[in-house]
């Protein structure tokens, strides 16, 4: 199977690249992929592909651009050009932009696949019934949050023409088949991008990393965990660090540079900026709790998965998607009333203070995230593949590395 991936990709800054490499990574071991073509946006420098040599051939097609009104015109040019047997969309609702034309120019894709006949899934990351319009950074305006829910509806309709639509939440799957009568939805979970060995769940010596990781400035704000942690260090005398791990989200440009300046007689207070893929390990290694201290959520969270493999503590607010993920997947943590920053130190506190907790903590984090590997994850896509061409057209199978008619 010649194998398509609409995505950004690194070093694309543009939302779920990262989630896409690790995807791509494991896609190429499968022996039924004879070829992975990557539609990626235009960057600078180099798409990362060094991956295992034993995996298939990966082909680099740059054919659209953030915020270009001209993607879905380029995308589809990509798609006569390379002639994929199949499409993958690794999409959210502003993945092809912030702008409202061109993003849902870009979200029109699949329906153009279907059109041309091909097999096709879309991977949605969010949903807008379940996004926080105000806290997610979209509008506060309430008719114009109305207007974004009818614009959101008509695009949800639009992605729902795909052949599948994959979810990583059955909240999702719930919500889409209930509202849009849609009978294509898919639950697929999000996955874990790596799996190390058990760890032994030391910390290592100095202090107390308290450590966040992310894009900042909508729904993802840092402030309150600062001032979370300084009351900790207060009460407790503990020595403790908090690391903010990650940029600004776009469309905040300058957030983490404010806050830098805010609290710049904070001591140990560490901003790393962007943080390179190998970088990850040591970052989530080095830490003692990972935070999540968000306002609202817009789907699953990467960031748990990661904290999972490495077997850390972490400390969420408890709303939305992050709670049902608990429930769902089997991940554990301290929770915390997003409002409240004596809340979140409370939470803090517990984990830091008690050693059992926190790598009792760690280690059903770890169980959580090893029952989903991403391995296991693109094998699910790669099923739903098969279930689709033979569908569509079952003078095909697929057999080895190729589709035979």
């Amino acid at each position: 199977m010649k194998l398509a991936i609409v995505t950004a990709y690194p070093p694309s800054k543009v939302t779920l690249n990262e989630y896409a490499y690790h995807l791509v990574k494991h896609f190429a071991q499968k022996e039924d992929i004879s070829e992975i073509v990557l539609l990626t946006d235009k960057t600078e420098g180099e798409k990362d592909i060094n991956f295992d040599k034993n995996g298939c051939k990966i082909t680099i097609n740059e054919c659209w651009a953030f915020n270009n009104y001209k993607n879905i015109l380029s995308v589809n040019k990509a798609l006569k050009q390379e002639k994929p047997d199949a499409v993958l969309f690794n999409l959210q609702f502003m993945k092809f932009g912030d702008k409202k034309v061109a993003a849902a120019l870009g979200l029109m894709l699949p329906l153009v696949c279907k059109l041309k006949k091909i097999p096709n899934i879309v991977l949605l990351h969010n949903i807008l019934e379940e996004v926080d319009l105000g806290s997610a950074g979209f509008t506060s305006n309430k008719l114009m949050q109305k207007i974004y829910g009818f614009i959101g509806s008509t695009l949800t309709r639009l992605i729902l023409q795909a052949d599948t639509v994959a979810v990583t939440m059955q909240k999702y799957v719930d919500i889409l088949q209930a509202k849009y009568k849609a009978n294509n939805v898919k639950l697929i979970p999000h996955g874990t991008f790596e799996i190390p060995e058990e760890p032994n769940y030391a910390i290592p010596d100095g202090p107390k990393q308290i450590m966040t990781f992310g894009k900042f400035g909508t729904y993802k704000k840092v402030e309150g965990m600062i001032e979370a942690v300084e009351k900790v260090r207060a009460k407790t005398g503990l020595n403790l660090e908090v690391v903010i791990a990650g940029t600004d989200n776009p469309n905040v440009p300058g957030y983490l540079a404010g806050v830098k300046e805010t609290y710049k007689n904070v001591p140990k207070l560490r901003f790393t900026g962007y943080v390179e893929e190998e970088e990850v390990p040591v970052l989530f290694n080095e830490s003692t709790v990972v935070v999540f201290p968000y306002t609202s959520t817009t789907g699953s969270s990467g960031v748990l998965h990661q904290a999972g493999s490495y077997g850390k503590a972490v400390v969420m607010p408890d709303l939305g998607d992050l709670a049902l993920l608990v429930q769902d997947e089997g991940y554990r943590g301290e929770f915390f009333n997003p409002t409240s920053v004596e809340s979140l130190a409370l939470a803090i506190e517990r984990i830091v203070t008690d050693e059992d907790y926190r790598v009792t903590l760690g280690k059903a984090n770890y169980k959580a995230a090893t029952s989903h590997p991403m391995s296991q994850i693109t094998e699910m896509y790669l099923n739903t593949f098969k279930s689709i061409i033979a569908r569509k057209s079952p003078d095909k199978i697929i057999k080895g590395k190729e589709v035979i008619v």
